[in-house]
């Protein structure tokens, strides 16, 4: 095998545990249709990944039943989220990246950098806890902080919250929802929601905003304590 398929084949390897990660997240374990729709292959590739990836100690697959990682594959999924994160962190406080545009940039970063150097970028940045999108960042040894955040399609009305994390890097809804005045920290409260997933009409840092049901299940916040 040459140097540059053995890269291809470790990327596909990364994107794969990467998906897997996410996608489990919600679930037990992952269908293959699921990981197909998720990754832009056909099902019989998605098969023949899990298959190898059994092999190799890093998914447990079983047909009908789906994948889920193992421990193994959990770290290096871990690792890679690890390296996004901090790519995109670094491109948008250090190179002035837009938010919508660090995401495909990480994408093809996040296969090309060494251990060292992400380790320096952590150094660099302050070993940050969030990457711009809100998202949490894992550390060096592979934990992940989790937060009690909530959709602001389900914060019930007059309540007041903070924007803290933003579920999507669609550039397009990125976009939609920044322009709304959707940012990280954002103060928000809900105003109305139209039925059957209508618009939520919001206040943001007091400007009203209304924002479409789609959207709004991207924005996460977190609820004021009132104690």
């Amino acid at each position: 095998m040459s140097e540059r398929e053995a890269t291809q084949q470790s990327e596909s390897v990364e994107n794969f545990l990467k998906a897997v990660y996410a996608l489990q997240q919600d679930t037990e374990r992952v269908s293959t249709n699921t990981l197909s729709e998720r990754l832009a292959i056909s099902a019989p590739s998605v098969t023949d990944m899990a298959q190898r990836l059994v092999t190799a100690g890093l998914v447990d697959y079983q047909k009908y039943r789906g994948v889920v990682l193992t421990r193994e594959g959990e770290q290096i999924a871990l690792k890679v989220l690890r390296r996004h994160r901090l790519i995109e962190l670094f491109l948008m406080r250090e190179l002035g990246y837009e938010l919508s545009e660090v995401h495909k940039e990480a994408e093809q970063l996040e296969h090309a950098v060494s251990d060292h150097f992400v380790e320096a970028l952590a150094r660099k940045l302050g070993h940050p806890q969030l990457d711009p999108h809100g998202d949490p960042i894992p550390s060096a040894d592979g934990t992940i902080e989790q937060r009690d955040l909530m959709p602001l399609t389900t914060l019930p009305e007059h309540t007041q919250a903070t924007v803290s994390r933003l579920m999507t890097s669609n550039t397009v809804m990125l976009e939609y929802i920044l322009e709304r005045g959707f940012k990280l920290e954002a103060q928000v409260e809900v105003v109305a929601r139209d039925p059957f997933e209508g618009p939520v009409r919001t206040l943001v840092d007091g400007h009203e905003q209304v924002v479409g049901h789609s959207a709004a299940a991207c924005i996460l916040v977190e609820p004021a304590n009132d104690g």
